[in-house]
């Protein structure tokens, strides 16, 4: 049996570990907060970790990447996506006007994650202006609030498994901003994920330029160029040791078990770059795991 540490469930995580772990023996260890998944990993109490860590439609889980950077030393072992689908959740009977009909006006406040509400704005100020906007640890967890609290005219953006789970009605179904919106997740732990292969592999590296060295980012990036590897993902997150100072995150499309890989990282720190790898992993598409 392997362990796993996730938020709550019924949340997307919840519904996304599943999926990845498909047919396995797991023992799911369910926890409010992501640093609480963090650190159950990291006390061994549970083998990995499901940790959101870039959504189409918001992009990078800032919170969530610093928390992999900056708090613990855990690698990435997997990556996938699974499609965020958000609905609004609460109980009908409390939010129906004298003919029976759904009145979204009678919603004064709307709980779920600050990610989930950020992937559903548009849908909050077109139908619900009326309603404060309150965010909580998980979407899971909005919606179990909604459910103690039936006469407060609260509703909660979650999932459908959240709404079945916790016996509330789904009020409005698929209210994200765009319809292809997906949640990229990454599985942390310190052992490899040996369940299941892919012939897509990846690598996370961070790189921290040498400072006062002018075109540092021109020459980390000619290092991938000239070599014809394919970087997915760059990103600039503030170090927090000096107002200024930046790393850079990529994700790039290759395993680290490659020539041009290790000598392109080689080149970089040659020119005074510190570079961490922050996992060489394999990269599911959401159709590989169905």
């Amino acid at each position: 049996m392997v362990s796993v540490a996730l938020l709550p469930a019924g949340s997307v995580s919840d519904e996304a570990a599943r999926q990845l772990f498909k047919g396995l023996d797991v023992q799911w260890n369910y926890h409010r907060l992501i640093a609480d998944v963090f650190l159950s990993v990291v006390s061994g109490k549970s083998d990995y970790g499901i940790i959101p860590i870039e959504n189409t439609i918001e992009g990078s889980v800032s919170q969530h990447m610093d928390w992999l950077v900056h708090e613990v030393d855990l690698p990435i072992q997997a990556e996938w996506v699974y499609p965020s689908i958000q609905n609004l959740i609460g109980h009908r009977a409390a939010l129906t006007d004298a003919d029976g009909n759904l009145d979204l006006s009678r919603i004064n406040r709307v709980l779920s994650h600050p990610v989930a509400i950020a992937q559903c704005l548009q849908f909050l100020r077109g139908e619900l202006p009326q309603a404060d906007r309150e965010p909580v640890g998980s979407t899971s967890e909005g919606v179990k609030i909604v459910r103690d609290n039936p006469d407060a005219g609260w509703a909660a953006i979650g999932t459908a498994t959240a709404a079945r789970n916790n016996g509330l009605e789904i009020l409005q179904e698929s209210i994200t901003d765009h319809n292809n919106n997906y949640t990229r997740f990454a599985l942390v732990g310190p052992k490899p994920f040996p369940f299941k292969s892919s012939d897509m592999l990846k690598t996370s590296i961070l790189i921290t330029p040498p400072e006062d060295y002018p075109g540092a980012l021109h020459q980390v990036l000619s290092a991938f160029a000239w070599r014809r590897i394919n970087l997915t993902r760059i990103e600039s997150r503030p170090t927090k040791k000096k107002l200024g100072t930046y790393y850079f995150y990529l994700d790039i499309a290759m395993g680290m078990d490659t020539v041009l890989l290790p000598s392109a990282i080689a080149e970089i720190e040659a020119i005074g770059c510190q570079v961490r790898v922050l996992g060489s992993y394999p990269s599911f598409a959401y159709e590989q795991l169905l």
